[in-house]
């Protein structure tokens, strides 16, 4: 399960952990804008940014291969719009489509990977995002785990009851899977209502209870400022050439 592993690396102890979380999120606002605004990818510029990425991925003391591996979930999304671009006659900007949004998913997952969920949620409305939307990303991080526990009983229960069948068809085996994902997503709703009501019964009032975070020192708008500059350097210097 991708969202326990990274909960798990969101307590972690590094230097990039320790940053305050209004920081971070600044830092990558820079890096998705300055990567957003690049005119194509060239080899030079991709391999700047992904540089940036791997520095702090590398002060943020994460497995290397395991973040840029589950960054790579994005990329069949953007290929298939890339393919699209390809077969219009536009190689050059499915390139880039695939670059741009490889290296903003890595980013994304470094900074949710380094800051507690509780934490980033708050940073996001203290920065002056809308409630509702730090809201939905609260719920939808906390129900995936209902989502996956679902999952995990059935694939036992499945296991238990009906082992592979060898010579199975490719027909038979769709059929089984669409059933097996309409079934799991019956009892995850019924589920996630019953922990509704439960969170109504205590209280809840459409707001998580806010965290409070600390006041930015020193070596935040240290970091702040370094990322930024890395990011605008390999836009300015590279990715403008």
């Amino acid at each position: 399960m991708h969202h326990v592993v990274i909960d798990r690396w969101s307590r972690g102890v590094s230097p990039i952990h320790a940053r305050e979380p209004r920081t971070k999120l600044i830092a990558l606002a820079v890096f998705l804008i300055s990567v957003a605004t690049t005119p194509g990818i060239s080899p030079l510029a991709g391999a700047g940014y992904l540089g940036v990425l791997i520095a702090g991925i590398a002060l943020s003391r994460l497995p290397l291969w395991g973040v840029l591996a589950r960054a790579a979930v994005v990329l069949p999304f953007s290929a298939a719009f890339a393919v699209v671009n390809w077969l219009a006659g536009d190689p050059g900007r499915a390139v880039a489509l695939v670059a741009k949004s490889y290296l903003s998913a890595a980013a994304v997952l470094l900074v949710v990977a380094t800051t507690p969920l509780e934490q980033f949620a708050r940073a996001m409305e203290s920065l002056g995002t809308p409630r509702l939307i730090a809201l939905v990303v609260q719920f939808l991080y906390r129900y995936l785990f209902v989502v996956s526990e679902q999952a995990q009983h059935m694939r036992v229960a499945a296991a238990c009851r009906a082992p592979r069948v060898p010579g199975a068809g490719g027909g038979l085996r769709f059929r089984a899977a669409a059933g097996a994902v309409g079934v799991l997503f019956a009892r995850s709703y019924a589920r996630a209502e019953g922990i509704h009501r439960a969170m109504l019964a205590r209280g809840f009032e459409g707001r998580f209870p806010a965290v409070a975070l600390a006041r930015p020192r020193l070596p935040d708008f240290l970091f702040l400022l370094l990322a930024a500059a890395l990011s605008l350097a390999v836009r300015i210097g590279v990715g403008s050439a």
